[in-house]
């Protein structure tokens, strides 16, 4: 990940950007980690245990695959 935050939302709230060790702290609390890129991007290079839900495609259908309990922490690998 770098030294580039990470973007998350907590229930209620707007998206934030977080750091790396605030990453690893809420995977340990059992944080869902979503890459957003397409599914060739992410065929390409993910992080483990990411799932793919690409930014394009999100709808009412598709994030029925988070769990609604779990806080989500979503990404993308920006190369530019």
């Amino acid at each position: 990940m770098g030294s580039r935050g990470v973007e998350i939302a907590v229930r209620n709230t707007m998206p934030k950007t977080v750091s790396v060790d605030e990453v690893r702290t809420l995977l340990g609390q059992g944080a869902q980690l979503v890459e957003v890129l397409p599914l060739q991007e992410y065929e390409d290079l993910h992080l483990p245990g990411a799932i793919n839900l690409p930014l394009k495609e999100l709808n009412e259908d598709s994030v029925k695959r988070l769990d609604r309990d779990r806080a989500v922490i979503t990404y993308c690998w920006n190369h530019q």
